[in-house]
């Protein structure tokens, strides 16, 4: 599964700074708001909220990569910053997505974050992901399969992780390759990110 790891960096795994831009594609929001969203729609894969949003948020501000609109205050609630996405974040959370799609890692959770936010690639871009990750499994797959062929005579008890991990690859591809076809026949209907809430 080692195909494409070397073209996803740190910044690519940051799943806050990944949540941030994504729900920014729906429209202009402050910090707490990325939050609550967050927290509601159950992204668990979002580590330490709400310190980490609120972090992301500045690293992204100084990358150019969001920019602050103005602010808001509701009652007597603090006022709170509201942010929007420059052209340079929209293009890079694309990109961060179709990244973490396309390349199969053994953090699975990079995988359910990519996944989440797939409405931002639009249709074509998606597919082109998808079909891009069953390709690197099928290789992986191969791979694995010519380890495992090479160690003949090595008593099979001291082969059995690669055999799960051969196993664990199969089934990913197996249901990458569902996913398509649904997308592909329209039986999972396709909603873009700007429609989320």
């Amino acid at each position: 599964m080692s195909t494409s790891i070397a073209e996803v960096t740190r910044a690519d795994r940051d799943l806050a700074a990944l949540s941030v831009l994504a729900l920014l594609t729906t429209g202009p929001r402050h910090p707490y708001d990325i939050h609550r969203f967050v927290v509601e729609t159950r992204k668990d894969f979002v580590k330490g909220a709400p310190r980490s949003i609120y972090h992301a948020v500045e690293r992204l501000e100084k990358a150019h990569l969001i920019e602050p609109l103005g602010s808001e205050q509701e009652g007597g609630r603090p006022e709170r910053t509201v942010f929007s996405l420059t052209e340079a974040g929209r293009a890079d959370v694309r990109r961060r997505v179709a990244l973490l799609l396309s390349s199969p890692r053994t953090d699975r959770t990079e995988t359910v974050a990519a996944l989440s936010f797939l409405g931002i690639l639009g249709r074509e871009s998606a597919l082109a992901a998808l079909w891009a990750r069953v390709g690197a499994l099928d290789a992986a797959t191969q791979v694995l399969a010519a380890d495992l062929s090479a160690a003949e005579g090595v008593p099979e008890i001291l082969l059995v992780e690669a055999e799960f991990e051969r196993r664990m690859i199969e089934a990913e591809r197996t249901w990458f390759d569902d996913l398509i076809v649904r997308l592909e026949s329209g039986t999972l209907p396709w909603v873009p990110s700007d429609s989320w809430e």
